[in-house]
């Protein structure tokens, strides 16, 4: 019997692993970051509680979201990996999405009779990463896009964005005052911020590999 036992563990294990597999799979994580391996003593303005507060899962559950803004290079994009790294880990869809990009795919979507489908897909998907938020203004069309897609996971699915741009200056970003006023009330209001500080990652790396770079 109890080697009957270990047999069943032991499916049941890999069973778990080849479903975490192909969650992750499926996000296509930019890192494989894991938030095990985060670096509290880096002075980033990392507040280890809200992490530990993020890592049980609640927010998902309550269909909340979370603000990451800081300058280039300070780990805004690892943090959303790890973040989400443990969303595959406890059973939710993620995917990680460039919005440069996902607004160029909605956009060509649009023409090839694509878009409704794509956004079905994101709108049942538990987690998304909207990574790189501010680097262009909107158009027309990208911010009515934007507010269907927020709108249609607004208090049920969680949606994480990563931004070099103070959420203050997200609003003239946007462009139109009414439909600025809808997106950040389905983004901003309901939402967790993180503001990273600090050198860039990158630069310290660089700045540790460069030859004849003295401590």
């Amino acid at each position: 019997m109890e080697r009957l036992g270990l047999l069943v563990d032991r499916e049941l294990t890999e069973r778990d692993d080849k479903r975490l597999s192909s969650r992750l799979r499926q996000a296509r994580l930019k890192h494989n970051a894991c938030l095990e391996d985060i670096d509290y003593r880096s002075p980033r303005g990392l507040d280890k509680a809200l992490i530990l507060q993020l890592s049980s899962g609640q927010w998902l559950r309550d269909g909340l979201n979370l603000i990451i803004n800081g300058p280039t290079g300070v780990g805004k994009t690892w943090l959303a990996c790890a973040l989400a790294h443990q969303a595959c880990r406890e059973g939710y869809s993620v995917r990680y999405l460039r919005l440069p990009r996902l607004l160029e795919e909605l956009g060509l979507a649009h023409g090839d009779g694509r878009f409704a489908k794509l956004m079905s897909g994101y709108a049942k998907t538990d987690l998304l990463i909207l990574d790189d938020w501010g680097l262009a203004p909107f158009n027309a069309e990208q911010r009515r896009d934007m507010l269907e897609l927020l709108d249609d996971r607004y208090g049920q699915r969680s949606t994480i964005v990563t931004s070099q741009m103070p959420v203050d200056n997200w609003h003239e970003l946007i462009g139109d005052p009414t439909l600025a006023d809808a997106i950040l009330d389905r983004l901003v209001h309901n939402a967790y911020r993180i503001n990273l500080k600090g050198e860039s990652m990158r630069k310290q790396t660089k700045k540790l590999t460069t030859p004849g770079t003295s401590d």
